[in-house]
C-alpha cells in the first residue's frame, strides 16, 4: 500500500504515470560539465512546473542527460518533451555561449530525436492477468 501514497489526482482521474526520457546532444559531441548539468536541472524543473508535470530524477553525461518525468494524463509526452528540449537549448545557449561553438552549423543543442519509456507500476504479465480476471457480465 506504500505505492498508493504516490497516486496523483485530477478532476476526473487518479494517476500515477512516468516516463524516462533521454536526450542526446546534436551529433554526440562532449559538451556538457556538471555546471550545464546543474544549470539545465534547474531550467528543466521549471518547464516541467510549467507543465503540471513533476521531474522526479534528473541526471546526466557529457552528450546526453536522463529524466524520470511525473505527468497526469493530459499532457502529451512529445509536446513536453518540445518544450524541454527548445527551452533547455535556447537558454543554455544564451547564458554559455562556449556551447555555440560545437555546433557552428546548426543552432541546436539536442539531436532531433528522443527516447520515451513508460516506466512503473506491476509488469505486463501481471497487469495482462488482472484484466483477464475481471468478472465479465455474460
Amino acid at each position: 500500500m506504500a505505492e498508493c501514497q504516490n497516486i496523483r489526482t485530477g478532476r476526473h482521474c487518479a494517476f500515477v504515470m512516468h516516463v524516462h526520457l533521454v536526450f542526446l546532444t546534436k551529433y554526440r559531441h562532449n559538451v556538457f560539465t556538471n555546471a550545464h548539468l546543474k544549470r539545465m536541472e534547474e531550467i528543466m524543473r521549471s518547464v516541467c512546473e510549467d507543465f503540471e508535470t513533476e521531474l522526479v530524477e534528473f541526471n546526466g553525461e557529457t552528450n546526453h542527460v536522463h529524466l524520470l518525468v511525473n505527468f497526469p494524463p493530459k499532457v502529451a509526452v512529445s509536446k513536453l518533451v518540445n518544450s524541454l528540449k527548445g527551452v533547455s537549448s535556447r537558454r543554455l545557449r544564451q547564458e554559455y555561449p562556449e556551447l555555440v561553438r560545437h555546433y557552428w552549423r546548426a543552432q541546436r543543442l539536442w539531436s532531433g530525436s528522443y527516447f520515451a519509456g513508460s516506466v512503473g507500476g506491476a509488469p505486463l504479465s501481471v497487469v495482462r492477468q488482472y484484466i483477464e480476471q475481471q468478472n465479465r457480465p455474460l
